[in-house]
């Protein structure tokens, strides 16, 4: 349907103001709105309909436009009725943005022309799977009785020969008709949608993986009501599902992008059903989060944790084991204008989905896991079940084995590292396991510690747990930036502007001799050196810096200074 068919209509009251040149555009829907920014609502493609109560001050026309072009709609259509007129200032706006604009007669009702365009694009549809995806709508908002996401994915498989698979934003298998994707190929398909997304593009993202094209279709909840500040788009790549078609949508119709678009409204129900299902395991752990926070008595925390090891873990009994994650998403610019920075949430999601056994597929996978945010933190109570009890006659039992900091980022740092980009950080710390409430402040404060020791190290996803807290690393990322530079630069730079005019290479030289704990030999065998030539560089550095590395103190300076730098 074109927007010259609507001109054309006398029935429709529609008055052009601007933009004959674009007449042809396609109409794929329509919406009407009273907001100032509406992009939540818009998929593209749409004649726009407002009363224009949202224009109240200067600027306000252009920040309006501005949203519309950027999302892609096809015209505006502004009414009559409570300005008269539409305002100049509207009409130069639709220019400047090449968007044509049409004055709506003020006895014509916006439910006329809505009527009309819903009715015109439907009979253009006939024939497609919109039909059917429709008959299909009551199954999918019914919940798991419908059969989920896996109904649409049958039918496009099915009636357009489509195959498509529902992934996390890790590429963890959600849904999927057929046979499964290759894990590689899905953590690939999730990290490119993640840095397209992440920059603002809109979809479908196109990936070639092995000589085939995939579209990557965004799946987003609709629980974020109107009046809401949109999220940075940064963090909300990072918790949307998508939908990967094993197609090529650049040359497919505005019909059939329409009708996917619909496909992936009816999943992101789904999507929503899902996070309602956790409402009540976070609920659980922000309120022992916030007894222990507030140091209540352990036989408070202790009443809250026999409510929640049933619900969280289903059989486990009422005296599990416990460990907490802690994990913080960390940005290095700011939001772009319009949009709320609130890293908890985003930090909170990702933990989720980070905890999510990787042995289970599917949306219901998930309900062990009770992750409540404070603040900019992520904070995860992980119950395990409690083992035997030792044969040395110990008070408790042993737990069952626990999580491992780099096994829970094995499979999904790929995927988040393109998603954080070049201004973003996601970095996690796991604390041991302890058997009661008296315990778990001491976990929550390990597991803190953890995560600082983590982001002291380079990389955009970092993780650290509590073994590592009986080292000099646990010291080393409470020291402030100032001083971490200053004493690298005191130690460090001589020799690196020496390595620089002379290719010396003493900075290696001196990282080899203190992991060879000073053995000369066995430092000029790992060099390939004859140790005549080792004794001249060590002497050179210490002749550089004033240290005497047959000294303790002095060995333990340099390597300091090079886990620092």
């Amino acid at each position: 349907m074109r927007l010259r068919a609507l001109l054309e209509n006398d029935a429709l009251g529609l008055r052009l103001l601007g933009g004959e040149e674009e007449l042809d555009r396609a109409v794929r829907g329509v919406m009407t709105t009273d907001l100032k920014d509406p992009s939540r609502y818009l998929s593209g493609g749409e004649l726009v309909l407002t009363g224009l109560a949202w224009l109240r001050e200067p600027g306000d026309a252009e920040a309006f436009v501005r949203v519309l072009a950027a999302a892609g709609v096809s015209a505006l259509a502004a009414g009559e009725v409570e300005l008269g007129n539409v305002p100049e200032d509207l009409v130069q706006a639709c220019a400047r943005h090449r968007l044509p604009v049409f004055a709506v007669n003020e006895f014509v009702a916006f439910a006329t022309i809505t009527e009309h365009i819903v009715r015109q694009v439907s009979g253009e549809r006939a024939g497609d799977l919109a039909a059917v995806v429709d008959r299909h709508r009551r199954l999918m908002t019914s919940g798991p009785a419908g059969g989920g996401p896996e109904v649409v994915l049958d039918l496009l498989g099915s009636d357009l020969d489509l195959r498509a698979w529902v992934l996390s934003p890790t590429g963890r298998r959600i849904a999927g008709a057929g046979e499964p994707l290759p894990a590689a190929l899905a953590a690939t398909l999730a990290g490119e949608h993640l840095a397209a997304t992440r920059t603002g593009r809109r979809g479908p993202h196109r990936v070639l993986s092995g000589g085939t094209t995939y579209s990557l279709f965004p799946i987003r909840g609709t629980g974020r009501g109107p009046g809401t500040t949109p999220r940075d788009p940064r963090e909300t790549a990072l918790s949307d599902w998508l939908l990967a078609v094993e197609a090529d949508a650049g040359d497919w119709p505005a019909a059939r992008l329409d009708l996917l678009q619909g496909v992936t409204q009816l999943i992101a129900v789904e999507r929503d059903r899902r996070d309602a299902a956790r409402t009540v395991r976070r609920r659980l752990a922000q309120e022992i989060l916030e007894l222990v926070q507030t140091g209540a008595a352990p036989a408070e925390i202790a009443a809250r944790l026999r409510v929640a090891a049933p619900v969280l873990l289903p059989g486990l009994g009422t005296t599990p084991h416990w460990q907490v994650v802690v994990a913080r998403v960390e940005w290095e610019q700011e939001a772009g204008p319009g949009s709320a920075a609130d890293p908890g949430p985003a930090a909170q999601a990702l933990l989720e989905e980070i905890l999510v056994d990787p042995s289970a597929a599917g949306a219901e996978s998930t309900d062990r896991i009770a992750v409540a945010h404070s603040g900019d933190e992520a904070i995860a109570l992980v119950p395990l079940a409690a083992g035997p009890r030792p044969e040395d006659g110990g008070e408790h039992p042993a737990p069952a084995p626990g999580l491992h900091a780099d096994a829970l980022l094995a499979s999904v740092r790929g995927p988040l590292s393109a998603g954080l980009g070049e201004d973003g950080r996601l970095t996690l710390g796991v604390s041991a396991a302890v058997h009661s409430a008296e315990g778990l402040r001491g976990a929550l404060e390990e597991a803190r510690h953890a995560r600082r020791v983590a982001a002291a190290r380079p990389g955009r996803v970092c993780a650290a747990g509590h073994h590592e807290l009986a080292s000099h690393v646990l010291l080393l990322p409470f020291v402030p930036d100032d001083v971490r530079r200053a004493f690298t630069a005191r130690l460090l730079d001589p020799l690196r502007d020496y390595d620089r005019r002379h290719r010396a290479e003493l900075i290696p030289t001196l990282e080899a001799f203190l992991e060879s704990d000073g053995s000369w030999t066995r430092c000029a065998t790992r060099l390939h050196l004859h140790v005549n030539t080792l004794r001249y560089r060590v002497g050179r550095i210490e002749q550089l810096t004033g240290r005497d590395l047959s000294r303790l103190e002095d060995k333990l300076d340099f390597f300091l200074a090079l886990r620092m730098s």
